[in-house]
């Protein structure tokens, strides 16, 4: 047996039409209540996506904290928040704070983010750089928040403050200790991914990646794992990393199963471009059978082996019930047929 945390992976959409998620109400709801959910299946956690000018889920920090209030042990994790639309002094209070109610269950996935529905829509945040600046800024932004986060003190104190403090520099509250550990950087390439644990973030990485060889999508993406920990050791950091990798994943177990995913899948690997990327990218197929067929095929997946957590994408429009029915069968009936535990 091997231990393998499995988490999902939710969008959050909503759609007026063709779509049992209708409004954003709905949506916010039913993602506390698949969380709910999914701790009593045995699920270890309950990630979400961040996009902004989207029907999807947005600022994650409400959402975290009112699914913290309605759970105990489920990790609750972003995949990932963008940087280019970050101030990392608000972010990191905000971060601490939502860990401090999760009690130390916030797994905060961060980067520099996909093309978005606008833009340069961190323009209308008040950032007036292009596309190519951010690139760099996004990446100060993760280093400063991940440094914030260590509770380092910086800020030059008031001499006559509104409340009584120590003597000293003051750093930013509430401090969560262990937050920084629980970071994440989302990674397309190799050199990202070195460049993660050097700075001592632990690494998520996506059914995409930068298109590096010729070889199959979970053989690259296995190669970054394995240079990620190489660079981790190099680096000396004073903690264990962890690795994540997302996969579609659908069950075929019933007729509605067969109607929704056995004719619409992608079950090759798939090169294509990203709208700001000069280099192809290769997105990992869609794993659609019956449970016994899942496993033989999950088992060849190398970067899977090579991940200690993995994240099941969900259909969030189909509604709270079948995505339940989807971890239930995959935490049932697949991750015991491959050994994980």
């Amino acid at each position: 047996m091997m231990t393998k945390k499995i988490g999902f992976l939710s969008f959050g959409f909503w759609q007026p039409e063709h779509s049992v998620v209708k409004t954003a109400k709905q949506s916010y709801e039913e993602s506390v209540q698949l969380a709910v959910e999914a701790e009593k299946l045995g699920v270890d956690g309950a990630w979400f996506r961040v996009h902004h000018f989207a029907d999807q889920i947005g600022t994650p920090y409400p959402l975290m904290a009112a699914i913290a209030a309605k759970t105990s042990k489920i990790e609750i994790g972003t995949g990932l928040v963008d940087m280019r639309y970050e101030n990392p002094f608000m972010m990191a209070e905000n971060v601490m704070s939502t860990d401090i109610l999760a009690q130390s269950r916030i797994q905060m996935g961060v980067g520099r983010g996909s093309p978005e529905q606008v833009k340069d829509g961190w323009r209308y945040w008040g950032y007036d750089y292009t596309e190519e600046e951010m690139k760099d800024i996004a990446r100060a932004r993760g280093l400063k928040f991940l440094d914030l986060l260590k509770g380092e003190r910086f800020a030059e104190p008031n001499p006559q403050p509104m409340f009584p403090q120590g003597p000293g520099l003051r750093r930013l509250e509430p401090f969560s200790p262990t937050m920084q550990q629980r970071v994440w950087w989302g990674a397309g390439s190799q050199a990202t991914a070195i460049w993660a644990a050097e700075h001592g973030m632990n690494l998520m990485s996506s059914t995409l990646v930068n298109y590096e060889t010729n070889e199959p999508f979970h053989v690259q993406q296995a190669n970054q794992l394995r240079a990620f920990k190489d660079a981790w050791k190099k680096a000396g950091h004073d903690f264990e990393p962890r690795t994540l990798v997302t996969r579609s994943i659908m069950p075929i177990v019933n007729d509605l199963d067969r109607q929704l995913f056995a004719e619409n899948s992608q079950p090759q690997d798939a090169v294509g471009y990203l709208a700001y990327h000069q280099n192809p990218t290769i997105f990992g197929k869609m794993y659609v059978d019956e449970p016994d067929k899942l496993i033989d095929e999950l088992k060849e997946d190398t970067a899977i082996q090579e991940a200690d957590t993995v994240l099941i994408t969900v259909p969030s429009t189909l509604g709270v019930d079948y995505n339940a029915h989807i971890l239930k069968v995959i935490m049932e009936d697949v991750a015991p047929g491959l050994g994980w535990k």
